[in-house]
């Protein structure tokens, strides 16, 4: 039997997390013409406030991803072409019938499509995956699925000023 080489030791630091929209490991993919126009509609309202998405380690083969959803944060549907594993830090969602809170998770495997909704003070999820590289692919196909989008981002918008600071007081990138 040959010898297997020792993984290497690594040591990552939260202040060097980069933001996804800095270069993270996700690609898009093309999305509909009514996937399209009601993210659009959702960035013009205030979408981009509720969330906080950072790659906080990368290796080939697998990644770390640290999210802090705002309340009632409208996280569309959709799925990712890698295996992953989400870890509630802190906070609470929810995830079809199931409540999460702190040391809880779920595991999706690759190309399983879901959403989930930000507990009344927000979560933070970590997210580790089986990839380095992995896509997006939307899911929310509806004009109605993106009304009802708009209409919880602007109910759950205005409590977001209040949350400043993530659950956790964790402070990330």
């Amino acid at each position: 039997m040959a010898e297997r080489e020792a993984a290497p030791f690594e040591i990552f630091r939260a202040r060097d997390a980069v933001d996804y929209a800095e270069g993270g490991p996700m690609t898009a993919q093309p999305m509909s013409d009514v996937e399209l126009a009601g993210s659009a509609r959702l960035t013009e309202a205030g979408f981009l406030e509720g969330s906080q998405v950072k790659l906080a380690y990368s290796r080939p083969g697998m990644s770390l991803t640290y999210c802090w959803f705002k309340s009632g944060f409208p996280l569309p549907h959709h799925s990712h072409s890698a295996d992953c594993l989400y870890f509630v830090v802190a906070g609470s969602l929810k995830i079809g019938s199931e409540e999460l809170g702190p040391g809880d998770g779920f595991f999706l495997g690759a190309d399983v499509p879901y959403s989930y909704v930000p507990g009344p003070e927000g979560v933070e999820v970590l997210e580790f995956r089986t990839s380095d590289k992995f896509d997006f692919r939307m899911l929310a196909k509806s004009e109605a699925y993106w009304d009802k989008a708009l209409d919880n981002l602007l109910a759950a918008r205005g409590d977001w000023p209040e949350q400043a600071v993530a659950p956790s007081g964790m402070v990330v990138g």
